[in-house]
C-alpha cells in the first residue's frame, strides 16, 4: 500500500493517538486507588513509536512529557534484545533507568502486531507510598536515594502476559499502603491494554508500511512548525534568574538560572548558574526541567505544535551535571517537582523579555504537597495530595485562579472526598482576602486550605515555597504574596509557623490544627491604570477590602447595596498617588495582606523584577 501523505491522512493519525493516549488518562483515572491518582490526577499517559519516541500524550501531566524520551531511551538500551509480546514493564530509578523520582513509577507495555514491534503504551503515575523514611516517599529532609523508598531498575513485572510474582511480593511488604499502591498499579495494566488493542487496529487499517512512514512524516511536520515557531521569535541571549526560599528553619536562598539563545530556527535553553545539588531531596532529575523548556516553548507560539517528538530536533537543552537541575547519584530527589514547577518560573520570566506582549508574571511556584499519615481505628493512612491554583497575570488579563500550574492538569482534591476517606475535617477552604500581585492586570488572590486533624496522632510532610521569594510581577506590576504554613495547638490555642521545607516530620495531636495558604500571582502593568470597574467588580466579589483598593489602586468606592465608583475621588486621589514617591515595592499591599494572619516581622526579598540580562557571552 502506498504512503498517504495528504494532510487530512496525517491529521487523522494524529487525532487517533491523542485519544489513545486521553482513552488510557481515563481508563486511569476511573479505575485507580488512591486520591493523589484519582483525584488530584497526579499520573501522564503516553504513545510511542517503535523507536520509543513520542506520538501522543494524553490530558493529564504537561511536566511528565520530557519525561518519556529519556525513560524510552534506557529501556530500548537495556532490553532491545529480550523484549516479547505480553511483556510489560515497570521502572522508577533516576539514575539507572531515566526516572524522575520514586514515587513516579513507570508502567510500559510494546506493542506488537504480527510479532513485530511498532510501538509502547507508556504511563507514569505518582504512587501512594514507596516506602522509605517518610509516609509518601516524598520527604524534604532526606539527604540520599537509599532513604527515599524503594528503587526499580527496569525490570519485568509481566514476561510473556504471566505476571511476576517475585515482584509482587516485594512491592507488597516495601510499602505502607500495598492494597492501594496494587490497585493503581493495575490500573496502569489496564491503560496499557487498552491503549495496545486501539493501537493495533490503527496499524492493522494502514499497514505497518505505511504506518510507520505517517509516524515519521508526523516526526518531521512537528519539527517543521516548532522550527517555524521558533524563526518567529528575534534571535538574541536571554537570561533571568530566581530564587527558592531554601530548606528548614534557616534556609539559605537557592539560584535557579536559565539562559535562552535564540538562532535562526534553533533555541537553546542553558541552566548554567544554577545552584549546585544540595543535601536534601529538591534536587531535579534533568528529564522533568527538560519538560519545562519543552512547555515554555509551546505556551509561547502561536501555532500548535504537535506532540510528536520530532519537535525537539530543534530544542537543545544544558543540564550541568552535579547541580539541582541534574543531580549525580545518590543524591536525594523525592521532592524534586518544586524545581520543575519554579524552572517554569524563571522560563516566564526569560520568553516575558524575548515576547513581551505575550508575557506572564510569576504564579504560586507550583503546586504545594503534602503528606499526612497515622492510623485510624488501628489501620494505616496514607494521604498525600497536591495544591495549587494562583497564576500570574497577564498584559490582557487577570491571573486566572482556581486552575493548576500550567505544568499539569492536577486537582485539588475535593473536601468531601477529604473527609470521607481521612480522620481530617477540612476546616477552611477558599480565597484569601487582599492577596496576590496589585497591577493594571492583578495577580490570582491566594488560596487557603486549613485542616483538622481528628486522629490520635498525625504526622505531616510537605514541601512549598515562595515565601521569601515572591513571585515576581511584570512591567511595573508587584509581587504576589507570601505562602503561609501554620499549627495551632487545641489544648492552647497557640500558632507556629513551619517553615517552607521543613527538614522533618511536623507531628499533630488530634484537634491541632494545620493552615497552609499559598502564594498569590504576580500583577502586570501599574495598579494605578487598572480599569475602576474592575476593581468595583473585585470588591463584590470579596476579592478586595474597601480600604485596600483605596491604599492600593487608588479607587474610591461609595459602599452600600449597590456599591459604586466614586468617580471624582479616583480621579483626585490617583493624581495625588501618582505624585508620591512609592517604594520600590510599595509594602502597603504586604502589610495588609500579613496583618490577616497576625505576622509581624517577616523578611521578605520582593524586587518587582528578579536579575535578567543579556546572558554570558558565550
Amino acid at each position: 500500500m502506498k504512503t498517504k501523505t495528504d494532510a487530512i491522512t496525517l491529521e487523522v493519525v494524529r487525532n487517533a493517538l491523542g485519544s489513545i493516549a486521553d482513552e488510557m488518562a481515563l481508563v486511569i483515572m476511573r479505575t485507580a486507588y488512591s486520591a493523589i491518582v484519582r483525584d488530584s490526577m497526579d499520573y501522564s499517559t503516553g504513545v510511542c513509536d517503535r523507536h520509543g519516541q513520542i506520538v501522543a500524550h494524553g490530558l493529564t501531566m504537561a511536566l511528565h512529557l520530557g519525561s518519556f524520551p529519556d525513560a524510552m531511551r534506557k529501556l530500548a538500551e537495556q532490553y532491545s534484545d529480550d523484549m516479547n509480546e505480553g511483556d510489560i514493564f515497570i521502572f522508577n530509578d533516576p539514575y539507572t533507568s531515566g526516572g524522575m523520582h520514586l514515587p513516579d513509577v513507570y508502567i510500559v507495555k510494546p506493542i506488537f502486531v504480527d510479532d513485530n514491534l511498532e510501538g509502547y503504551a507508556t504511563t507514569v503515575v505518582h504512587q501512594i507510598d514507596m516506602g522509605g523514611i517518610a509516609p509518601g516517599s516524598a520527604a524534604v529532609y532526606s539527604n540520599e536515594i537509599f532513604q527515599e523508598g524503594l528503587r526499580l531498575p527496569i525490570i519485568k513485572m509481566y514476561e510473556r502476559g504471566e505476571p511476576n510474582p517475585t515482584f509482587m511480593r516485594i512491592m507488597t511488604v516495601n510499602t505502607r499502603m500495598p492494597e492501594k499502591l496494587h490497585g493503581d498499579m493495575r490500573a496502569q495494566v489496564a491503560a496499557c491494554t487498552a491503549a495496545e488493542r486501539d493501537y493495533c487496529k490503527l496499524v492493522r487499517h494502514y499497514g505497518s508500511d505505511t504506518f510507520r512512514s505517517l509516524l515519521e512524516e508526523l516526526h518531521n511536520y512537528a519539527e517543521k512548525i516548532c522550527r517555524d515557531e521558533i524563526r518567529a521569535m528575534p534571535d538574541g541571549q536571554w537570561t533571568f534568574k530566581d530564587y527558592l526560599d531554601g530548606t528548614g528553619d534557616h534556609p539559605e536562598p537557592i539560584p535557579l538560572q536559565a539562559t535562552v539563545t535564540i538562532r535562526g530556527d534553533e533555541i537553546e535553553i542553558d541552566w548554567t548558574g544554577s545552584a549546585p545539588q544540595v543535601n536534601s531531596a529538591i534536587n531535579c532529575p534533568s528529564p522533568f526541567v527538560k519538560a519545562a523548556g519543552n512547555l515554555m516553548i509551546k505556551c509561547f507560539s502561536n501555532g500548535d505544535i504537535p506532540n510528536f517528538e520530532g519537535y525537539t530536533r530543534a530544542i537543545t537543552q544544558i543540564t550541568p551535571e552535579g547541580t539541582i537541575v541534574n543531580p549525580v547519584s545518590p543524591a536525594a530527589c523525592a521532592a524534586r517537582a518544586i524545581i520543575g514547577w519554579r524552572a517554569i518560573d524563571v522560563l516566564l520570566g526569560v520568553f516575558s523579555q524575548i515576547i513581551p506582549e505575550k508575557g506572564c508574571a510569576a504564579g504560586e511556584g507550583g503546586v504545594s504537597f503534602l503528606s499526612m499519615s497515622g492510623f485510624d481505628r488501628g489501620e494505616r493512612f496514607v494521604y498525600s495530595e497536591s495544591l495549587a491554583g494562583s497564576w500570574g497575570a497577564m498584559r490582557t488579563r487577570d491571573g486566572v485562579f482556581g486552575i493548576p500550574n500550567a505544568g499539569g492538569n492536577i486537582t485539588n482534591v475535593p473536601i468531601e472526598m477529604l473527609e470521607a476517606q481521612l480522620p481530617v475535617r477540612a476546616y477552611r477552604y477558599g480565597v484569601v482576602e487582599n492577596s496576590g500581585g496589585p497591577g493594571k492586570m492583578r495577580g490570582a488572590p491566594a488560596y487557603i486550605r486549613e485542616y483538622q486533624m481528628l486522629a490520635d496522632e498525625t504526622v505531616l510532610v510537605m514541601r512549598s515555597d515562595r515565601r521569601r521569594y515572591l513571585p515576581f510581577g511584570l512591567e511595573g506590576g508587584y509581587p504576589g504574596t507570601p505562602s503561609i504554613n501554620m499549627t495551632t495547638s487545641h489544648i492552647d490555642g497557640s500558632s507556629h509557623f513551619v517553615p517552607v521545607m521543613p527538614m522533618g516530620p511536623v507531628v499533630l495531636q488530634q484537634g491541632d490544627i494545620f493552615c497552609h495558604v499559598g502564594a498569590g500571582g504576580g500583577g502586570h502593568g501599574d495598579p494605578l491604570t487598572r480599569d475602576p470597574q474592575a476593581c468595583l467588580a473585585d470588591y463584590i466579589e470579596e476579592l478586595f477590602s474597601k480600604g485596600y483598593i483605596e491604599e492600593v489602586y487608588g479607587v474610591v468606592i461609595n459602599a452600600g447595596k449597590a456599591p459604586t465608583v466614586d468617580t471624582a475621588a479616583t480621579d483626585a486621589l490617583r493624581t495625588r498617588l501618582r505624585g508620591t514617591s512609592r517604594p520600590e515595592p510599595d509594602p502597603a499591599y504586604l502589610r495588609r495582606f500579613l496583618k490577616t494572619f497576625d505576622v509581624h516581622e517577616y523578611t521578605l526579598h520582593a524586587p518587582r523584577q528578579l536579575e535578567m540580562g543579556p546572558g554570558d557571552g558565550r
